[in-house]
C-alpha cells in the first residue's frame, strides 16, 4: 500500500511539474511575443521619423524610401487620396520646391500596433503661389500629426494627417468658405 501511495504521490508531483514547466515556457513565448511587437513598434516610430526628417530636408527621394508601391496619401481628407509610390513622388516635390525654410520642431513619434503617429510643429514660407492662391512670401506655422500605417514589410503603406487648415488658411490671407 505504501509503495502504491508512493508512487501516485510521485506521479502528481511529476504531472505538476510538468505543468509548471509549460505555464512557464507559455509565459517566455509571451514575453517574446510582447518584445518582437515593441522592436516593431520602434523600427517602424525610426522609420517614419526618418521619412519625415528628409522631407524636412528636401529629400523627396529619401522621404519615400520606405514607401510601399501600392502607398496611399489620404492627407487630411479634403482632397482626393494621391495613390501610388511614383505619385506621392510627384506631390512630395511640388510641395517642397513650394516652400523655403521648412522645418518641423518638437517631433515626437507614438506607436500602436502598424500604426504611427508623428506630431509636430511645423513652419515655412511659401516661395511660389500654391492651388490658385496668392501665397508667395507668406509664412506659416501650424501644430500637425501625421499617421503612416506600416504592411507586415515594414514599409509605410498608408498616410494620413491631422493639421488646421483653417488656421494655415489664415495664416496665408486666404478666406474659407463659410
Amino acid at each position: 500500500m505504501k509503495k502504491m501511495f508512493l508512487t501516485m504521490a510521485a506521479s502528481i508531483f511529476l504531472l505538476a511539474a510538468c505543468n509548471n514547466e509549460k505555464k512557464a515556457d507559455e509565459g517566455l513565448k509571451q514575453e517574446k511575443m510582447a518584445h518582437n511587437a515593441e522592436a516593431k513598434e520602434e523600427k517602424n516610430k525610426e522609420t517614419a521619423l526618418a521619412s519625415v526628417r528628409a522631407l524636412i530636408a528636401g529629400d523627396a527621394e529619401a522621404t519615400l524610401k520606405d514607401v510601399a508601391a501600392d502607398a496611399v496619401d489620404y492627407g487630411d481628407g479634403s482632397m482626393p487620396a494621391v495613390k501610388s509610390k511614383d505619385s506621392l513622388l510627384v506631390m512630395v516635390k511640388s510641395w517642397r520646391e513650394s516652400l523655403s525654410d521648412y522645418k518641423g520642431d518638437n517631433l515626437m513619434a507614438l506607436a500602436d500596433g502598424d500604426y504611427v503617429a508623428v506630431f509636430g510643429e511645423w513652419s515655412a514660407t511659401f516661395k511660389d503661389d500654391v492651388m490658385g492662391m496668392k501665397t508667395a512670401g507668406k509664412k506659416v506655422r501650424i501644430n500637425d500629426v501625421d499617421i503612416f500605417k506600416f504592411n507586415s514589410e515594414g514599409k509605410i503603406a498608408e498616410h494620413r494627417n491631422v493639421q488646421s487648415s483653417a488656421e494655415m488658411m489664415k495664416q496665408l490671407g486666404v478666406s474659407t468658405p463659410k
